[in-house]
């Protein structure tokens, strides 16, 4: 059981593991947390956006849309790298998943098939949303693939957690396709190799 970092703390981890972070408004205290609460955390999630265009998509996942109010995740890394901080606390990324996945996440053990949606991710998970149109086409560029590297293992090394404890969007909820491009046991490897 992992109570959050401070949004001081993430800032701070995120900016030590080599990144470029930009800060959007008032993202500290940009959350969902009358929804619900936020934490213990277990893990990192990563998705792609469906969107193109970097302004665009930070509006979009610190804004939200109709029918899901924002913050969308907590950072958005831009295919140049960059992580926009958008908000910090309980942000509406995850949705509901399988509660199989989550034991195994907080085992750091290997992922079960996700054929349930019946715990709340949100509670429990920090977001990257990583700007792609997930059609498998668009290209994932090199500088964004190492940004997400490094923004995970910036959570996991807070937390004390392998790569084991980060999973794809499409791992923790049946339906979902994201990140499409690139595959997450592929991404924990390269995490694994950072975190050594």
């Amino acid at each position: 059981m992992a109570p959050p970092m401070s949004a001081g703390s993430f800032l701070s981890r995120l900016k030590a593991e080599g990144l470029t972070v930009v800060e959007v408004g008032d993202w500290e205290h940009h959350n969902r947390n009358h929804k619900g609460p936020w934490g213990p955390v277990h893990g990192v999630m990563i998705h792609h956006t469906v969107t193109s265009g970097s302004r665009r998509t930070v509006e979009i996942c610190r804004d939200g849309y109709s029918g899901l109010p924002g913050p969308l995740c907590h950072g958005v890394i831009t295919k140049d790298g960059r992580v926009h901080l958008v908000g910090y606390g309980r942000s509406n990324h995850a949705g509901l998943g399988d509660d199989d996945v989550l034991r195994a996440v907080i085992a750091e053990k290997a992922l079960p098939p996700d054929n349930e949606a019946n715990t709340d991710g949100n509670r429990h998970f920090y977001g990257f949303e990583c700007e792609n149109l997930g059609d498998g086409e668009d290209p994932w560029p090199e500088a964004q693939l190492d940004a997400i590297e490094r923004a995970a293992a910036a959570v996991c090394r807070h937390h004390g957690w392998t790569a084991r404890s980060v999973i794809g969007h499409l791992e923790w909820q049946p339906g979902k396709i994201d990140p499409r491009g690139f595959t997450m046991a592929a991404m924990r490897d390269r995490i694994h190799e950072r975190l050594k």
